[in-house]
């Protein structure tokens, strides 16, 4: 069955992200429209959080979870809110290739697809830590989406903080991903200035 691809689009051009960001390959012919009202201060704010949700397909309660957990963390919040959805499970499956977008990555998680440890894990939302090891499941590697899906990225480049061996389908992450691993930009900053303001 096709997938529309009209609304995604239109979503991204009104939250200022490339098609790519996505996984999405590509581009609306239309040019956005140029907007005569200013945003707020709030308005910029809540862009920019809507921006991050979307990109990463997550609901505004496990956001705000996440945001939650990462204030009361000794560290820079914003920081380590982005270092919590780069370590959900189905974003490491989409940085590696494993799935065109990070939606599918989600449905190849939730299929079972994937291993942490040794142990398997259909959890999309299951965070990673560092020193864990990522598997292809033996009876999983020749199915079809996952051949796919290699085979469309594999020219996709895997951040520095996973190493990820191509040949066994395994990947190890090395250490915590950092704001300049992000294959987007974001002022984090103004999402935690939004959720200060409650």
């Amino acid at each position: 069955m096709a997938i529309s691809r009209g609304p995604i689009l239109k979503k991204c051009r009104a939250l200022g992200i490339e098609p790519t960001v996505i996984g999405i390959d590509k581009k609306s012919n239309r040019k956005p429209k140029k907007n005569m009202r200013k945003l707020s201060e709030y308005g910029t704010q809540l862009k920019e959080k809507q921006k991050v949700k979307f990109i990463y397909g997550v609901a505004e309660k496990q956001f705000r979870n996440y945001f939650e957990k990462a204030a009361k963390t000794n560290g820079k919040t914003g920081e380590l809110l982005l270092q919590t959805l780069e370590l959900r499970l189905d974003n490491i499956a989409y940085r590696l290739g494993i799935g065109k977008s990070r939606a599918e990555a989600r449905q190849l998680v939730t299929y079972e697809m994937l291993e942490v440890n040794g142990r398997k894990v259909n959890i999309p939302s299951y965070i990673c830590r560092e020193g864990d090891v990522i598997t292809v499941r033996e009876s999983k590697k020749s199915n079809k989406a996952i051949v796919d899906s290699l085979e469309v990225n594999k020219s996709r480049i895997v951040p520095s903080w996973i190493d990820f061996n191509k040949d066994k389908l395994e990947a190890k992450i090395v250490r915590r991903p950092v704001k300049e691993d992000l294959d987007f930009e974001v002022q984090e900053s103004l999402i935690v200035e939004l959720y200060s303001r409650n």
